[in-house]
């Protein structure tokens, strides 16, 4: 994809493939049989709608820090080399029953359930008409089976607990799925929801980003270990796997949904990734300071998106092809973010800010309109 050198990482803007990284790549999605005879039977239009939400992500996320440099908003949070592991989880969900809550840099959940692109640019503008009424930049739409965030990360977890074992309860075939980071995984919710969660065989994934930071510290100072064990803790099987490698992330989250499905989640996926910047646009130079340059040298290698696209080619998938894809999906979020400025002057009234909280058809028990993924 065409790089910018005003909102991209400097590792991705020169990027060029390493042909090792390749050879590795398709060595991880190719050790199991069963799952190369699944990856077979799948189209090349399936692969490249991957490819497009991938794309989104991206774009999506140079939308927000061009607003940022424009001064339209004064900082976003960015999963800038992180898409892989949201893409892959989110496309192995049936989006007319399951349901996610994603973290504020899984923007990519929002738009593959069926939110508007221009929803997830009016969150941050706080517009009467985003999907919060302005209230807050964590998004959701319940009845497109995405549920609103809450800011402290660890505490999603129990709250996905609950809702899964509702599902349960109540005889439903549906998977309830939540991301969480290094950081959440420093906070009690985290542990208590865990803990439940595999006491009440419950049908939910959690999907460990792995990103070896929590907030601006490096991973080591949390004494965490590695968080490949962690899962194990609470007798939760997981399987870790490369997050920057999105066919990986796919087969592991496909592998993981089946046995929820199957009654005997949960399951935890352990995606090994990191962010190539801050905490948000506001310390990025901070984080540049705090970790080695030789972490972001090796990991500006394995960009998702650039990792993917040489996959694709080696499928047989044409350059002229993605390229045209990639000036569709740009056109798509430019759009996107043209139709968020328009709302700029629909704020809020003050009677709008007291929040009583969902009614009873506001629950999640809503389905998406959009197709069931073949993926799934």
């Amino acid at each position: 994809m065409k790089r910018y050198k005003a909102f991209d990482p400097p590792e991705y803007q020169d990027w060029t493939l390493d042909p090792d990284l390749l050879a590795e790549y398709q060595a991880r999605v190719s050790e199991d049989e069963e799952e190369n005879a699944y990856l077979a039977s799948v189209s090349d239009e399936w692969f490249l709608e991957l490819y497009r939400d991938l794309l989104r992500n991206r774009l999506l996320d140079v939308g927000l820090k061009r607003w940022v440099r424009q001064g339209v908003i004064s900082k976003a949070w960015l999963g800038t080399g992180e898409e892989a592991v949201t893409v892959g989880a989110v496309s192995a969900l049936d989006r007319d029953r399951d349901v996610v809550t994603p973290m504020i840099r899984n923007v990519a959940a929002c738009f593959m359930m069926g939110m508007p692109l221009a929803d997830l640019f009016r969150g941050y503008l706080a517009t009467a008409d985003a999907p919060g009424g302005g209230r807050d930049l964590h998004v959701g739409a319940p009845e497109m089976g995405v549920i609103q965030p809450i800011s402290h990360m660890g505490t999603n977890i129990p709250v996905m607990t609950g809702i899964a074992m509702a599902f349960r309860i109540r005889g439903e075939d549906r998977v309830a799925v939540t991301f969480l980071g290094d950081g959440a995984s420093r906070t009690g919710e985290a542990h208590e929801g865990l803990n439940l969660a595999a006491v009440r065989n419950a049908p939910v994934v959690f999907v460990v980003q792995d990103n070896q930071v929590a907030l601006g510290t490096p991973r080591e100072s949390h004494g965490l270990g590695d968080m490949k064990d962690w899962p194990a803790m609470y007798g939760i099987p997981s399987r870790t796997v490369d997050g920057n490698n999105l066919v990986e992330m796919h087969l592991a989250m496909r592998e993981a949904v089946g046995a929820c499905r199957l009654g005997e989640g949960p399951r935890a996926i352990v995606a090994r990734t990191f962010r190539m910047g801050g905490h948000a646009t506001h310390d990025e130079r901070e984080a540049r300071d705090t970790f080695a340059d030789e972490l972001f040298r090796q990991w500006g290698k394995r960009d998702p998106v650039g990792l993917y696209e040489a996959w694709l080619e080696s499928r047989g998938i044409g350059r002229d092809l993605l390229e045209d894809i990639e000036a569709q999906v740009l056109a798509e979020v430019d759009a996107a973010a043209e139709e968020a400025l328009g709302s700029r002057d629909l704020l809020p009234d003050g009677e709008a800010a007291a929040y009583d909280g969902f009614t009873e058809g506001d629950t999640m028990i809503g389905f998406s309109t959009r197709p069931v993924n073949p993926g799934a």
